[in-house]
């Protein structure tokens, strides 16, 4: 029996690995999955939750603080008792208190550590946006390159299969006398070229599935994507021009909005190092008590109870004065406010001040230059949005050239007309028409995806 279950648990494991390896990924599962499982985005995702906190704590700024002390300490030989006397005798006792402090004004301080919190809870939102727009076109760049190279491997494919047949009937014809044995040879090596180009294409297929992989962090092995269909019968720029990309991006993107929290950032550390030259009002509050023990004595105190008529001098007895009696007894409160002007400091605060103005003016260079590599960035990408689509039709008006070549070439070879060594030249050069008509299709859909990109419009579909 202990033998039946282990044979079933062993299929069923082998079952759930042969599922897993044959799932093919489609381009939305792999985006959400590189985006929910890549450990970059996931620390960005803490460094958001890190920022959070930080808030949190500028907050609590505005908030007193309130702190409770106790203390255990032990006297030993002469020392001053609560009582203010001087005794010689080896004591113990506790004191307790709670103290509670405020900042009133600190130059405005706590309100710009806020603001500066707040601006850095959405900056790393922006980050981990900017992140994540990054990975998805990593994602769809990798897994349009395995859309091609699955093309590319199954045209080597038939063309091995179209030269193995040619193969065949030249074959057939030398052995009948009808051809010479050079084209016998032509036909050979014709099919060795195109089983390296098959090869080739193979290799492709597996270095890209990998590279997919590693990008969803995913191991290799049994590793596949879903085809898709790509149909670009109606293929058209969306765009007259680049302003109207730009100008979105501009207002938009969250590279240049991340730049613009920089520049706020600046101006709040620079009201936050002029704080420093503000005087800083605080107020304070605290309750203490204490209990002492005389080692070898009862807790008793001495207390007047009146005076004797005759000497005039006073009447004394003792009560018990125990740990609760003591503390209430000793129970004091204190209020204050404390106030604290600067005057001189060695020139330190206007160093800062001077360091965050420069800093202010380096981030808003930065922007500007965000901007610029921004907008050339979508220039260039609607140049080559622009320039593959022309590539595109170009090379499907070649295809359709070479398609018609070939055919003719063919009709003439059957005739008699022609040689196979001709045939063949004429379609090596359709071979490399579908090769560039398939490039040319992929680098299309790619770089109209780069545009989508810079709109903030999906790009996996």
């Amino acid at each position: 029996m202990n033998r039946n279950i282990i044979t079933s648990l062993f299929a069923v494991l082998i079952s759930i690995t042969a599922i897993a390896q044959e799932k093919q990924w489609t381009l939305k599962e792999s985006v959400d999955y590189a985006l929910q499982n890549n450990i970059t985005v996931k620390q960005t995702i803490i460094d958001k939750e890190i920022a959070e906190q930080d808030l949190k704590s500028a907050k609590g700024n505005f908030l007193p603080t309130v702190n409770g002390n106790a203390s255990q300490n032990w006297n030993f030989g002469s020392f001053i008792d609560q009582n203010g006397g001087r005794i010689s005798i080896d004591s113990r006792g506790n004191g307790f208190s709670l103290n509670t402090g405020v900042t009133l004004f600190n130059g405005f301080r706590n309100i710009n550590l806020k603001k500066q919190a707040e601006l850095g809870v959405e900056a790393s939102q922006l980050q981990l946006k900017i992140l994540e727009n990054n990975i998805s076109l990593n994602v769809v760049n990798a897994y349009l390159n395995i859309l091609f190279n699955k093309e590319s491997l199954k045209l080597a494919q038939e063309q091995v299969s179209i030269s193995q047949k040619s193969l065949d009937q030249v074959q057939e014809l030398v052995d009948a006398g009808v051809r010479a044995r050079a084209d016998l040879l032509v036909s050979k090596s014709q099919l060795a070229s195109d089983n390296e180009r098959l090869v080739n294409a193979q290799n492709s297929v597996d270095l890209s599935l990998l590279s997919l992989a590693q990008i969803l962090q995913l191991t290799a092995d049994g590793f596949d994507i879903q085809d898709v269909n790509i149909d670009l019968t109606d293929a058209v720029l969306a765009y007259k021009n680049s302003n109207e990309i730009l100008s979105y991006a501009i207002e938009n993107r969250p590279e240049i909005k991340s730049a613009e929290l920089n520049i706020e950032n600046a101006e709040i550390n620079y009201q936050i190092a002029r704080s420093a030259y503000y005087p800083t009002l605080s107020m304070g509050a605290g309750a203490s008590t204490s209990y002492q023990h005389l080692q070898g004595q009862d807790d008793v105190r001495q207390i007047v109870t009146g005076f004797d008529p005759m000497s005039g001098l006073p009447i004394t007895e003792f009560q018990k004065n125990g740990f609760a009696q003591q503390i209430e007894n000793n129970l004091g409160y204190n209020v204050g406010f404390n106030l604290s002007i600067p005057i001189f400091n060695g020139f330190r605060n206007d160093a800062n001040v001077k360091r965050s103005e420069l800093s202010k003016a380096r981030v808003i260079l930065a922007l500007d230059n965000q901007k610029q590599t921004l907008s050339a960035n979508i220039e260039q990408a609607f140049a080559d949005a622009k320039a593959s689509l022309t590539q595109y039709e170009a090379s499907k008006i070649s295809l359709e050239s070479q398609e018609l070549a070939f055919q003719n070439e063919q009709d003439k070879y059957d005739l008699g007309v022609s040689t196979y060594f001709q045939l063949e030249q004429v379609r090596n050069r359709l071979i490399n028409a579908q090769s560039s008509f398939l490039n040319a299709k992929y680098n299309y859909v790619f770089k109209t995806k780069v545009l989508d990109f810079y709109l903030d419009k999906p790009i996996t579909q």
